[in-house]
């Protein structure tokens, strides 16, 4: 869960700097309070033999319907920053799941992997994390995004016309699951 938390809070941070309306050690506590804010959630609710369980619950959206993502506030709140300085996008969706973490910017748009881990990989992956994540940040708010995940074995690829991305293992359960809404959460 660790280092699913690290990659999620790494690229919220990336997209909070490229916002411009934070100071530095603001960003830190921020980033500091969510981390602590996402293990609390997610205790209990962390399924790495089946990843795709208790995604609604584990999922980071910010849309039309919820404005304000209720994980994102705490930290707010908890370290003195406004949430409208966060300067995310309005329409974000981010999917923490063991293995795994996805992302899509808008509702429309296709999904792609932030980062993905193995059971055999250490801490040692947070810092790969971090300079595959650098990449994928640059791109966000221009709409486009970077393939990292070039080591797995026999990826299944899924193009569109941005670029291409990589489907993980358990994406078939997620696309037929993806229209529902956060409304009936799944059950556990």
């Amino acid at each position: 869960m660790r280092r699913e938390i690290a990659a999620v809070v790494f690229f919220l941070k990336r997209l909070v700097i490229k916002g411009g309306k934070l100071e530095t050690h603001k960003i830190d506590l921020f980033v500091e309070r969510l981390a602590v804010a996402l293990q609390e959630k997610f205790k209990g609710h962390w399924y790495p033999g089946n990843p795709s369980k208790g995604q609604a619950y584990r999922c980071i959206r910010v849309n039309r319907v919820q404005r304000q993502d209720p994980e994102l506030l705490q930290a707010c709140r908890e370290s003195g920053v406004q949430y409208s300085d966060l300067a995310l996008s309005r329409e974000l969706t981010l999917w923490v799941d063991p293995g795994e973490v996805c992302c899509r910017h808008g509702e429309t748009n296709p999904w792609f992997s932030l980062a993905t881990f193995s059971d055999d990989e250490d801490d040692k992956d947070v810092a790969k994390v971090t300079q595959a994540l650098e990449r994928v940040t640059s791109d966000y708010h221009s709409g486009s995004s970077s393939d990292e995940e070039a080591t797995r074995t026999s990826p299944h690829t899924v193009h569109n016309s941005r670029s291409d991305y990589k489907e993980p293992s358990y994406a078939k359960k997620r696309i037929q699951q993806q229209p529902r809404t956060l409304q009936g959460a799944d059950s556990h």
